[in-house]
């Protein structure tokens, strides 16, 4: 049987851990890694070169959708295959993984042999979704879909979790000491999570941040 190499993308090391684990006794898989961060998965992936990557689509940095064009942009037509894996089975997280790229989509409710059947099947050329997350997709490029296309924004993508708690806070006129007061902070943190949000949204001062967070309706 032709063994597959195939590449590990989530946030959670515990998961990629267990997702390991599960694929230890599966012929034809060989995982060559995992990394955790959407820069660190697109260095890894254009170092190992895989034949698939399993790609969770929720994580800091730009997310799956992230990592998914950085490796294209860079590997072009000799880019892996990529599988998203998440928790998610909402009509929008289907769509854009798909749109950018993914040959297939299926839930983290998927057994281990499922799994490994998912990773061979994408490998040879299938595209692999769990239950009624295909329908999603059709709908979507039939023009049936009731779910508006999905809007991609890669500088909100970019924000942590935390930097976002912040921004949506800035955008709403507190001071400094008033965030650090609401999320249990250092004022110094809160100023080094607004100067990252600054740099990753291009923004040059508080004032042009609060109108950008303000027009995506972070306020």
């Amino acid at each position: 049987m032709t063994a597959y190499r195939l590449f590990l993308v989530d946030d959670h090391g515990v998961f990629r851990s267990g997702v390991r684990a599960e694929l230890a006794g599966e012929d034809g898989i060989d995982v060559v890694g995992d990394a955790g961060t959407v820069p660190q998965a697109i260095s890894e992936i254009v170092a190992t070169r895989p034949d698939v990557v399993l790609l969770d689509v929720h994580m800091p940095g730009g997310g799956g959708v992230g990592v998914l064009r950085g490796v294209t942009d860079a590997l072009g037509s000799e880019a892996p295959v990529f599988l998203a894996l998440s928790v998610s089975d909402a009509a929008t997280d289907v769509i854009a993984t798909i749109r950018a790229g993914a040959r297939g989509y299926v839930t983290k409710t998927i057994s281990g042999t499922e799994l490994a059947d998912a990773v061979r099947r994408v490998a040879e050329g299938d595209a692999v979704f769990s239950p009624r997350l295909a329908g999603f997709v059709l709908d979507s490029f039939t023009g049936r879909s009731a779910v508006p296309e999905p809007h991609l924004d890669p500088e909100l993508d970019s924000l942590t979790k935390r930097e976002l708690e912040v921004l949506r806070l800035l955008a709403r006129g507190y001071t400094y000491r008033e965030i650090a007061e609401e999320l249990f902070i250092s004022v110094k943190t809160v100023e080094t999570h607004a100067s990252n949000v600054l740099r990753k949204t291009q923004q040059s001062n508080r004032n042009a941040l609060t109108r950008w967070a303000v027009n995506r309706q972070l306020g």
